[in-house]
């Protein structure tokens, strides 16, 4: 795994490469957007996205056989911001591309991020995802099917995504390749569609007002054999019929789309949520509030949801217009979450860091500043949205990995240190060489498995959900070996793990 891994491995193998389509042919050459213009997009997408994460925790998992019942709602931040999963991932991600002055990060550099700074109040996939990088599985495989059971539906592919969009406006294909350089730590699959859908709809809001045309590219920009896009097709036709009732439309959406009873497959999953975030932009016509009232109301995951929502309507209303509101916005960005990242971070500097990051990415896109008209002007290289990467099977994921790794993985199961040992029975195990392996090599096994029995967050994760893909991959490593942990954590000690110092199995400490 070198240092290209990640931009590799995106255009290699999680999918299929973008050379697989082609750019539409067009006559222009730059989008032209005033940069006052442009600049007040990105700080009211910014504050957009902010308000729907925070505004929408009270309903976040509040509402699964029923819709909420929000009557009034007036956006507000009376105390500022404070970091959480839905931007502070991207907030450390933009300050190290502003740092470093470079856009695509590397795997190392990822991962290196990831143990320095993401080690609280992280759920669900990228919780095991970071796990992963524990017994040294680095991005993007710590988003592979074949590795991470939460990879093919967690919503991380729609809810990490959406700064990405603000720092390429009017650019649907950049935005769509750096959101996925990024999101596919977690997450690969249909989900990846998700990252494709709403990086290209908040990159084209910056010069589209309209709602059906915004969804229009954010349609262009899905593989046409994704789920996501029969999902968004759903969407628009149930809305179609029902113009003036969400509630049936969400009845129709969950009828069609809970596949396991409503547990959390369901609830954090990518069908629920896409669903209900392409719902409440239809719904709410324009209107932020509206917009993400229904967003809340919609229920599941509701803040991820509302947050995407109203990243894509701040970007059309603009931060002038969402402050002539009147409504109680105070400018700080409270850091409760994220170790060696600054304390002193406000709305209005975190914004700062996606425009300076915007110019950076225009220019190396072949972009300018210029003075048109007696008017400071971005031109923006002509971009139209249109699928980036293409969905692949797990079944494919699994082969590629397996052919990718195996021999790598016999070598660490046999001279590896106690990491790599560990890694090797993990991957064996997910891969299905296990059995082969433990035939012809049982004390070595041995060891590796006892090994990865010490690396006990993981192992707990592993034991405590009950979606499918995770019981069938858990039935799998008891046979191979894995113990049940001796102690059992509350979800709420395991989500903020970095309390838990001590491993209280047996095994490696």
């Amino acid at each position: 795994m070198n240092k290209t891994t990640s931009a590799v491995f995106l255009m290699s193998f999680l999918l299929m490469a973008s050379n697989t389509t082609s750019t539409s042919p067009t006559t222009e050459k730059y989008k032209t957007i005033p940069v006052e213009t442009a600049i007040d997009k990105i700080r009211g997408g910014l504050l957009g996205q902010m308000l729907g994460n925070l505004n929408g925790i009270p309903h976040e998992f509040e509402y699964f056989e029923e819709p909420g019942n929000v009557k009034n709602y007036v956006p507000s931040l009376p105390t500022g911001a404070i970091t959480d999963d839905d931007t502070d991932f991207e907030w450390v991600y933009i300050y190290e591309m502003q740092k470093r002055r470079k856009v695509l990060l590397y795997s190392e550099e990822i991962t290196s991020l990831w143990k320095e700074r993401i080690n609280r109040r992280i759920w669900f996939s990228n919780l095991y995802a970071r796990y992963l990088m524990d017994i040294g599985i680095k991005p993007p495989y710590t988003g592979s099917t074949a590795l991470n059971p939460w990879a093919s539906f967690n919503i991380s592919g729609s809810f990490l995504s959406e700064t990405f969009g603000l720092i390429a406006p009017a650019m649907p294909q950049t935005a769509a390749k750096i959101g996925l350089n990024y999101t596919t730590v977690a997450i690969s699959a249909e989900p990846a569609q998700t990252t494709q859908l709403f990086t290209t709809m908040i990159s084209t809001a910056f010069i589209e007002d309209d709602i059906e045309q915004i969804l229009d590219a954010g349609v262009a920009s899905l593989d046409p054999d994704s789920k996501t896009l029969i999902l968004v097709n759903d969407i628009r036709k149930w809305h179609s019929q029902y113009p003036d009732n969400w509630r049936e439309l969400r009845r129709l959406l969950k009828e069609k789309y809970t596949q396991e009873g409503g547990n959390i497959r369901d609830n954090n999953g990518t069908e629920i949520n896409t669903g209900s975030t392409i719902a409440a932009l239809l719904y709410g016509e324009g209107d932020f509030s509206e917009t993400l009232r229904i967003a809340f109301n919609m229920g599941w995951d509701a803040d991820n949801t509302a947050a995407a929502a109203g990243t894509i309507i701040g970007v059309t209303y603009g931060y002038r217009k969402m402050l002539s509101e009147g409504w109680m916005i105070v400018d700080r960005y409270k850091n409760t979450t994220r170790e060696k990242m600054p304390m002193d971070e406000t709305i209005t500097s975190f914004a700062d860091r996606l425009i300076e990051l915007f110019e950076m990415v225009n220019r190396e896109n072949g972009g300018q500043k210029t003075l048109i008209d007696k008017e400071m002007t971005y031109e923006i290289p002509q971009e139209n949205p249109q699928p980036v990467v293409e969905v692949i099977s797990p079944k494919n994921q699994k082969k590629k990995i397996r052919l990718e790794f195996a021999e790598e993985i016999k070598n660490n199961l046999l001279n590896g240190n106690i990491e790599q040992k560990a890694r090797a029975a993990y991957m064996a195990v997910c891969l299905e060489m296990d059995e082969e392996l433990r035939k012809k090599h049982p004390e070595q096994w041995d060891k590796a498995i006892y090994n990865l029995n010490g690396y006990w967050k993981l192992k707990h994760v592993i034991f405590s959900y009950n979606f499918n893909e995770l019981k069938q991959l858990r039935g799998k490593f008891v046979s191979a070996g894995l113990k049940e942990p001796v102690k059992k954590y509350s979800k709420d000690e395991l989500w903020n793990s970095s309390q838990i110092w001590r491993n209280p199995d047996s095994g490696m400490e």
